[in-house]
């Protein structure tokens, strides 16, 4: 049995279906009610993966373990300790932990201390471990949805900063084959996309599958911090500005991730596009 935290997400909901298709017995994990969740070959269960105490029903004999921190959860909770001292208590033989990019890139990052700690709990928690570290997603581009629904305009900043966006998708499939497979224990999967691509070159990419023009709008740093508190914490506003305008080396580096787990090439974003292209309609 596998469970699945954060199941109706981009990377979560995407998890679910493939190993429910499979064929593997799938618990699927969130706080919403089970109508909000995917049920191709999956049961559900109404737990908070914060709450270590009400995870204990959904993992009890599980074989393996996907964990995923959503929201206030990267910043603030329980130890990890507590959940995985109930994973263990399960019997869970194998945990896949999705992490970030920046727990490589960015070591002193405080908005991300916490993935750090679960990061060193879980490679000494016991079970065999995945840890995933995708960089920024493709999915992001959802945040334009609306502004190219009423507008056919798209606000961003740093127009022409390129980075190589990951599919979530792909990080399901990857996050897939750590759960199902052997070879994959003790080992950490930095995940990109295949190109770097800009906001820009994004835009005329939802233009182009769209067949209309599409406006691009530069945001400055302070209007484009200015629309992001009204989402995100405060403190992590100022570091995800510094990777989106201010990106790393290495935060721009293709990674190989995906095509060693999965053995084909990650997908472009104009893939992700393509298959998301209702929301922007």
């Amino acid at each position: 049995m596998i469970v699945v935290t954060g199941a109706t997400g981009n990377i979560g909901r995407t998890l679910v279906r493939v190993l429910a298709e499979a064929g593997e017995d799938v618990v699927a994990v969130s706080r919403r009610p089970h109508s909000e969740v995917p049920a191709t070959g999956a049961r559900h269960a109404q737990a908070d993966v914060g709450n270590a105490a009400s995870m204990r029903p959904a993992l009890e004999g599980a074989d393996a373990f996907f964990i995923l921190l959503g929201g206030e959860l990267n910043g603030r909770g329980e130890s990890p300790n507590a959940l995985l001292d109930v994973a263990q208590d399960a019997g869970v033989k194998r945990i896949v932990l999705l992490s970030s990019q920046i727990n490589s890139t960015r070591p002193e990052a405080l908005s991300h201390t916490r993935l750090r700690a679960f990061e060193a709990a879980v490679r000494t928690s016991g079970p065999e471990f995945t840890i995933l570290r995708p960089g920024a997603f493709a999915s992001n581009a959802f945040a334009w949805a609306e502004s190219v629904r009423a507008k056919r305009t798209i606000f961003a900043p740093f127009p022409d900063v390129a980075l190589p966006v990951v599919d979530p998708a792909d990080i399901a499939e990857v996050a897939a084959a750590a759960l199902r497979e052997d070879g994959h224990a003790g080992r950490t999967y930095e995940l990109t996309g295949p190109e770097v691509i800009s906001p820009r070159r994004q835009a005329a990419v939802i233009s182009e599958a769209l067949g209309e023009d599409v406006t691009f709008v530069e945001l400055s740093r302070e209007d484009a911090h200015l629309h992001m508190a009204q989402f995100m914490p405060e403190e992590v506003i100022g570091g995800t500005l510094d990777i989106l305008g201010l990106p790393l080396p290495d935060e721009r580096e293709i990674s190989p991730g995906v095509q060693r787990v999965l053995h084909r090439p990650a997908r472009p974003f104009g893939d992700w596009v393509a298959r998301n292209l209702p929301a922007f309609r």
